[in-house]
């Protein structure tokens, strides 16, 4: 991790947590979490405490993931692109290829160094219309907890660095790896919708149905065609009031939520399981195997048999996995 002064210090914890606490089968631990700065010595949080930081940019140079938490100080005075000389310097000890993310205005950073040109990239929905008139080479989408494109990775607001870094477990080291953190965490492994559910609106009116229970029925009979008249019905509502509210609530339409949730369902078969791709695809409700196949291709961008070599076989390392270094 890569920290300045202005730190929010639930940004420099949550990193720590998520991968300082994934470890494989035998307990080993899969990354090493090191948190370095322009400079050692203390740095100044946004808090009544400075935490003190004993490595250097040096550091950055053993670095497979490089994570640039916001500062409350300084992330929207980059006004002119350009980054102060310390920060700069300290960036150019990143080796070519290292993946580099970025928590809520973080992203300012990226984007003054010229990391998220031509690239699709999101921060705290309050900085993301400043972000894009800065910097209109980028593709700012502010209705997203996280974004990754290729090895550069934005996420929005503070808590959204959970979603970030739980993904990058995920992609990592497989789902169950992911779920496990998240569980230990006592956090969602994967949150639904956006950030736009978080922009500032009226509180609901007590008494007002949610679409709660349409989503923990689907979640029970996935294996199963669901349609819209269903799922509505599960809240006595017609299906027009229900698919409004369920965008509403989860920043998403209820097609593509239960696409995602059929792809983590078949994510975790072939991860756990040993049955065959036709039946992973029939129990997680896609029907056929080449339909499975086309999804998953989609999303994940390789076939779900490539995907179950990679991550069985991370499952069933006894301690010799290798230890993926993070500096953040």
């Amino acid at each position: 991790m890569l920290v300045r002064h202005g730190l929010l210090p639930i940004e420099l914890g949550i990193p720590h947590r998520i991968f300082g606490r994934s470890w494989d089968a035998s307990g080993t631990p899969l990354y090493e979490v090191v948190t370095c700065a322009t400079a050692p010595g203390a740095v100044r949080t946004d808090a009544d405490f400075t935490v003190t930081v004993e490595h250097g940019p040096e550091a950055l140079e053993d670095a497979d993931t490089v994570i640039v938490p916001a500062s409350h100080e300084l992330d929207e005075c980059y006004t002119d692109g350009r980054l102060e000389l310390p920060l700069a310097e300290a960036l150019s000890h990143i080796r070519p290829g290292t993946r580099i993310a970025s928590i809520c205005t973080g992203a300012f950073v990226l984007a003054a160094a010229g990391l998220l040109d031509g690239r699709r990239a999101t921060t705290h929905w309050a900085s993301c219309e400043r972000l894009r008139r800065l910097h209109p080479r980028i593709e700012v989408d502010p209705d997203v907890l996280y974004v990754a494109d290729g090895n550069v990775l934005t996420s929005a607001g503070v808590a959204s660095g959970l979603d970030l870094c739980l993904h990058m477990v995920r992609e990592d080291f497989g789902a169950d790896v992911a779920n496990s953190v998240a569980r230990r965490t006592v956090v969602p492994p994967h949150r639904d919708g956006g950030q736009a559910q978080f922009v500032e609106r009226p509180v609901p009116q007590p008494g007002v149905h949610t679409t709660g229970a349409a989503r923990a029925w689907a979640l029970r009979h996935l294996d199963r065609p669901i349609g819209l008249r269903e799922l509505a019905d599960q809240e006595a509502m017609s299906v027009r009031t229900f698919t409004r509210r369920f965008r509403a609530e989860v920043g998403t339409s209820p097609q593509v939520w239960l696409t995602r949730q059929r792809l983590d369902r078949a994510r975790h078969l072939l991860e756990s399981s040993a049955l065959s791709v036709e039946e992973v695809a029939r129990d997680a409700g896609f029907g056929s195997a080449s339909s499975l196949r086309l999804r998953f291709q989609a999303a994940l961008g390789v076939s779900p048999s490539a995907y179950r070599r990679t991550f069985r076989a991370v499952r069933t390392e006894s301690g010799g996995a290798d230890v993926a270094e993070a500096a953040v």
